[in-house]
């Protein structure tokens, strides 16, 4: 299929996990698959595997919004000056105790997470305006709805991805853009410390789940306009429930150890 006629997604952090997962999906379902990430190898895999003709895979830096902006402008034509869906996905954890974490961790956490999120979707906006039933989709995270111990800064950055989804979600209904979020829970993927897997209960929300899932939600967000927060697995939405109901039930839990899953003891 000629490229033009082709529906095309840029993904970062696409060489693996849930954004190669996601590039892996749509390039089976024919779209035009642009992929992202630090990791060249990875990239270079994946290329492989989709075909060069469809797909555009580069290194990308995301705090860096020149690097970014010129990422863009060679997707652009490449994909016949479309952008169906934008999904910043790319992201980093940096976990532990916040008053022991060096503090060049806690910046890097922020400018990956937030700061590069804010940058694409900035300069992704004159593609997604130009076209129709476009979707700016980002990756949150479980621990957006309520704040997570021992991953204190990785929790706060997805609080604010998910206030961000909130905001544009009105703002850019004007320019004919929709905005979702994805917040999964325990994801089996490279971003995990060593034994948080093993650690995992094998039921409940905190269960692993294979990144296959969030990519089949990727695609479901395009195609359902109803929902703004997609969540994996479901039940995470009881937890986002409870928190705005009762943060110091929750907090409460936490502390007490009734959580199935606690971070503080997955490394």
């Amino acid at each position: 299929m000629p490229r033009k006629a082709r529906k095309s997604i840029f993904i970062t952090g696409a060489a693996s996990g849930m954004g190669r997962e996601t590039a892996r999906l749509f390039g089976k379902k024919g779209w035009f698959v642009g992929g992202y990430d630090v990791n060249e190898a990875g990239l270079e895999d994946l290329k492989a595997e989709l075909g060069a003709e469809n797909c555009l895979v580069r290194r990308l830096d995301v705090t860096n919004r020149a690097d970014y902006r010129a990422a863009l402008d060679d997707f652009g034509p490449a994909a016949g000056g479309r952008l169906d869906i934008l999904y910043n996905n790319a992201g980093i954890g940096r976990g532990g105790p916040f008053a022991e974490q060096p503090f060049e961790d806690i910046l890097a956490v922020v400018q990956v997470n937030l700061v590069g999120v804010l940058i694409g979707i900035y300069e992704a906006i004159p593609l997604l305006k130009a076209t129709p039933g476009s979707l700016c989709f980002t990756t949150s995270s479980s621990s957006a709805t309520f704040g997570m111990p021992g991953i204190a800064v990785y929790s706060a950055t997805k609080h604010a991805v998910k206030g961000l989804t909130e905001a544009l979600s009105v703002e850019f209904r004007a320019m004919g853009v929709r905005v979702a979020d994805v917040l999964p829970g325990l994801i089996d993927t490279p971003i995990l410390p060593p034994g948080a897997i093993d650690a995992a209960p094998k039921e409940g929300m905190f269960r692993a789940i294979p990144p296959v899932e969030v990519a089949k939600v990727v695609w479901e967000a395009y195609h359902d306009e109803s929902r703004l927060h997609w969540f994996v697995p479901p039940e995470i939405a009881e937890l986002d429930k409870a928190s705005a109901l009762g943060p110091e039930a929750v907090r409460d839990q936490i502390a007490s150890g009734a959580f199935a899953w606690d971070p503080r003891k997955a490394d």
